[in-house]
């Protein structure tokens, strides 16, 4: 698994944050009680139901500063003990999804408990940020078109050798220049695994506000299967 970086972001006064979950729809990729080691899909009404304990996000200062406010929708893997094990986000701006990322992954559920016992279960999550004490008629028309125009976009500094047909995901790269979050765009679910391990071992230069590093996306073709030891790794395992 790709490491995330550790995000603290200070709090900001005057900030409405609601905090909802949204559901995938009933329809599981396994019945309840057939399976213990898949998890299935919850919907809204029993997801919520579970919840233990929400950690509130942060409303990042910059997004503030910029008037960037919205939704992310963040898919969470909740495993037999209640604990988030997984949080990856499906949208939403950089600045905010950093944010939600680090408080979902905190958050705990009541285990999912079928006939055959407890079971891991994945379900969608939607953290809204909103702006309070700003009028509409003081807002920019397009606050992100604008913001977008004044970053720097991360690049990648070292990437190990490909020696794969690709696929493309999206990394979240974080203020520190670490992956906090990796995406599919294309290619195929089964392949995801591959691409994980292969963003482990990359390095990143953080994207910039003027002189700030700030979180945001970047696109990153990485192999679609394992890769085959390099010379040098060969070289070294030999000499072990």
């Amino acid at each position: 698994m790709a490491r995330f970086a550790r995000m603290v972001t200070p709090g900001w006064k005057g900030l409405a944050l609601v905090v909802e979950c949204l559901t995938l729809a009933c329809g599981a990729t396994a019945q309840c009680g057939t399976s213990p080691a898949r998890p299935i899909t919850l919907n809204r009404r029993a997801a919520t139901a579970l919840i233990l304990s929400q950690v509130k996000p942060e409303y990042p200062p910059l997004a503030k500063v910029n008037y960037i406010q919205g939704r992310v929708r963040v898919q969470v893997s909740v495993s037999l003990e209640g604990k988030v094990t997984d949080a990856s986000v499906v949208e939403g701006h950089p600045f905010l999804a950093a944010a939600a990322l680090k408080a979902v992954r905190h958050w705990l559920y009541q285990p999912f408990k079928t006939t055959a016992g407890a079971v891991p279960f994945v379900t969608l999550v939607d953290v809204n940020f909103a702006l309070r004490n700003t009028k509409v008629n003081q807002l920019p028309p397009q606050p992100e078109q604008d913001l977008s125009r004044q970053i720097r976009p991360p690049e990648m500094l070292k990437q190990p050798p490909v020696h794969s047909p690709l696929m493309r995901v999206r990394v979240l790269v974080s203020d520190e220049g670490e992956a906090l979050d990796v995406n599919p765009v294309a290619g195929s679910p089964f392949q995801y695994a591959t691409a994980l391990k292969f963003v482990e071992h990359c390095q990143f230069q953080p994207a910039r506000w003027g002189p700030l590093a700030v979180p945001w996306y970047l696109n990153v073709d990485v192999p679609a299967q394992d890769q085959p030891a390099s010379d040098d790794q060969d070289h070294d395992q030999r000499h072990e």
